[in-house]
């Protein structure tokens, strides 16, 4: 089963770029993510409590896992859902998003004493470019800046958060642990939408299934496979699955929301998956 991890993550965290636009038209962002997490958050501490998992934990646990939150679900995930409600196209964000393990490599050496081999980066540019090709090259002659900006700051949060979790490693369980980043999210957002945002969010049928799809399978799903995938495996080969994610969006977009799969598609998976094979695959 644990091998199945990175497919189960790949399929999972993919879907939720599916969801994120029906959630930002029924809701500002900033809402609809302090919503998210506060539901995160004590469904975790209900698991943590029925597994009899030590809640209370030592300080230095507790900051860590809250400033991680921050990272991912704070600055990245605020980042993606704010750009996507300006009108940035959810592929561009996934785009820009998907350089993170490019980012990755590129400081895992220095900041984490890992060796980042060469064949390890033919496997990162390849993947780069299958998701290039997935997503195309036009994308259009008017992008909101904010969006960009917004976007861009997704990328080096994702990315910082990535190195800092492997980094820390802390002895937390993984619910104990993912309560406390649920928490960090919840808390940013909420500051958020008390100084800087008018609160909204409508209830309606498209945003209940939307952010239960958010909730359910990527948030208790997803999330917690990649913090176990970062925890017992190298940084730089973990993010390499997000190069698949592109491709995977389009193939559940084709699938479940009819939109058209092409060549380009099919080729730019093709490409993705041979890079991330070779990035992640174990020395021989």
């Amino acid at each position: 089963m644990i091998k199945l991890f990175p497919l189960i993550f790949i399929i999972l965290w993919s879907s939720a770029f599916i969801t994120t636009k029906p959630i930002v038209d029924y809701s500002d962002p900033f809402s609809a993510l302090a919503f998210r997490f506060l539901i995160v958050a004590f469904g975790f501490f209900l698991f943590s409590i029925i597994k009899k998992q030590t809640i209370l934990v030592a300080r230095k646990n507790l900051i860590n896992s809250i400033l991680s939150g921050i990272l991912f679900h704070g600055f990245y995930l605020g980042g993606v859902f704010f750009s996507i409600s300006k009108g940035l196209p959810t592929g561009i964000a996934a785009l820009i998003v998907t350089l993170n393990p490019v980012l990755t490599n590129a400081l895992a050496g220095p900041l984490l004493n890992e060796k980042i081999t060469w064949r390890q980066w033919v496997g990162v540019l390849l993947g780069f470019l299958g998701a290039i090709i997935v997503l195309g090259f036009d994308i259009g002659s008017e992008l909101p800046i904010v969006g960009i900006i917004a976007v861009l700051i997704s990328l080096i949060a994702v990315t910082t958060a990535t190195l800092w979790q492997k980094k820390i490693s802390n002895t937390l369980s993984l619910p104990v642990s993912n309560m406390y980043q649920a928490i960090g999210g919840l808390i940013f957002h909420l500051l958020i939408v008390l100084f800087f945002t008018k609160p909204y969010i409508d209830f309606s049928t498209t945003f209940i299934i939307a952010m239960s799809h958010q909730i359910l399978l990527v948030s208790f799903g997803a999330f917690t496979i990649l913090m176990y995938l970062i925890k017992h495996n190298s940084a730089s080969k973990t993010v390499s699955l997000f190069f698949l994610i592109p491709a995977t969006s389009a193939i559940i977009a084709y699938i479940f929301l009819n939109e058209t799969l092409n060549f380009y598609d099919i080729l730019g998976f093709g490409i993705a998956s041979i890079g991330v094979f070779i990035a992640t695959r174990e020395n021989k």
